[in-house]
């Protein structure tokens, strides 16, 4: 068994009363982020002077007793307070080098507070926010053992709600498996296993291509500050909707179905974002989902008992023959199927690739820090 915190996210339908106060919280939070954003940013600029998290919190009680922000108060203190934390994880994720520098949060982009312990109270399976009347109505599509410790609730562009429920479960690991696998990631396949397994890539993007271009069009010729431009902008963010949970579906069976099969699984370490920036083949890599599909395994493989590891992005797999080692001098995107010089092997391009992977992924759990072409 290991205890794990674990989130489960479900959609709600806020009552018209609701929706006005999580619009009203929503609006605070976004104002006391970009407001001290801009004082952290300030006082480095004028004095070199860090303003951290404990500054901000007591500049906070001044700013919600000013005339001219008295409004503050209407909302719960909570997720004021929990705003200035993410400003802070902000900068201390920007100082460390893992993002870039914060910048302002905007009234159109997808909204979202977090309340802990003390600004919400789950009981009879029911979820009541600060400063709310009546519980939220939670679409309860899987039910969730243990206590909540903190609550995030969201409004996307496609105006719908959802509440992100974090506790801390006791997981049991999955039975020993015999199996283990490596996987190449591809375009027309997403996934190829050692065991010459290769699964389908769906593409969703170009299923709903034609209806998003027609959206856009429309959108495009819509008067700005037009209710019908609002109308017209929300069609487009519905159907962005749809292909990211359709992607993300995909993604959760597939990789719950490798960790439930392999008691191993390995698979490459891809720099993703620089992959992006060829405009040939950027469309294609976002829809297949890569970080998502290794980000996803990374945990499922911690709650399970599973090992997932990722071998280094340089290691030739694909030009090395898995049957004798001999490594090719060129191996061109073009060559799909070739066959060793040295022992005369035929292979397929993937699967050749994803038995390589295997083998320097266990070499790596075996204790090997570097691999040596």
């Amino acid at each position: 068994m290991i205890t794990v915190q674990r989130a489960y996210k479900y959609r709600f339908y806020p009552t018209p009363e609701q929706a006005e106060q999580l619009a009203r919280t929503f609006g605070c939070a976004r104002y006391v982020y970009n407001h001290f954003l801009k004082v952290r940013t300030e006082a480095w600029y004028e004095t070199q002077k860090r303003v951290g998290y404990n500054d901000t919190a007591k500049q906070l009680t001044a700013l919600k007793k000013q005339p001219e922000t008295l409004w503050l108060q209407e909302v719960s203190n909570v997720c004021l307070q929990q705003s200035l934390r993410n400003l802070d994880t902000a900068f201390k994720n920007f100082f460390q080098g893992r993002a870039k520098y914060p910048t302002f949060k905007k009234k159109h982009a997808r909204q979202s507070v977090r309340y802990t312990t003390s600004g919400f109270s789950y009981r009879d399976g029911q979820i009541k926010l600060a400063k709310h009347k009546e519980p939220l109505t939670i679409r309860w599509s899987r039910r969730f053992t243990g206590t909540p410790s903190s609550v995030t609730v969201s409004k996307d562009s496609a105006e719908r709600y959802h509440v992100s429920i974090l506790v801390e479960e006791d997981m049991a690991a999955l039975p020993f498996s015999k199996q283990e696998t490596g996987i190449d990631l591809g375009l027309t396949h997403a996934v190829i296993t050692s065991g010459g397994k290769k699964v389908n890539s769906h593409h969703y993007f170009k299923q709903s291509e034609k209806t998003l271009a027609r959206a856009q069009r429309h959108l495009s010729r819509k008067q700005k500050g037009s209710a019908n431009r609002a109308k017209a902008k929300l069609k487009v963010a519905r159907i962005h909707a749809r292909i990211a949970d359709q992607r993300l579906d995909f993604a959760h069976k597939l990789t719950t179905q490798l960790i439930h099969e392999n008691q191993v699984v390995a698979a490459e370490s891809l720099q993703v974002k620089n992959l992006l920036k060829n405009r040939s083949l950027a469309k294609a890599i976002s829809n297949v989902g890569w970080h998502q599909i290794t980000t996803m395994l990374a945990y499922k493989a911690q709650w399970y008992g599973r090992s997932f590891v990722q071998i280094d992005k340089f290691y030739p797999s694909s030009k090395r023959c898995h049957a004798c080692g001999h490594l090719a001098d060129a191996m061109p995107l073009s060559v799909r199927q070739w066959d060793c010089p040295a022992c005369g092997t035929r292979h397929d391009r993937d699967v050749n690739a994803a038995k390589n992977i295997l083998k320097a992924g266990k070499a790596i759990l075996a204790g090997a820090d570097k691999l040596r072409e």
